[in-house]
């Protein structure tokens, strides 16, 4: 792990796209502001873990169980 010591203003770049400002300091908080280009997400880590516990769970979704919630499509051509 790298750590870094800034102060209020101060940023620091990952990459070439994302840039982390620490905008505020109070006791033991810190405020992060996050620019970073749309197509990269940025979550909190407690977020980021459940999204991924949720799609490990639907990576485990069978065929069967589709087909117990599939809607019966309607043919896009209209029949003559």
């Amino acid at each position: 792990m790298l750590v870094l010591s800034r102060q209020r203003d101060e940023s620091i770049m990952i990459g070439d796209n994302v840039e982390i400002t620490i905008v505020d300091i109070r006791g033991d908080k810190v405020r992060l502001g996050i620019v970073a280009p749309v197509e990269i997400p940025v979550h909190r880590k407690e977020v980021y873990d459940a999204i991924q516990r949720e799609n490990r769970k639907a990576a485990g979704v069978t065929t069967d169980d589709l087909a117990e919630v599939a809607v019966p499509r309607r043919s896009a051509r209209k029949r003559r």
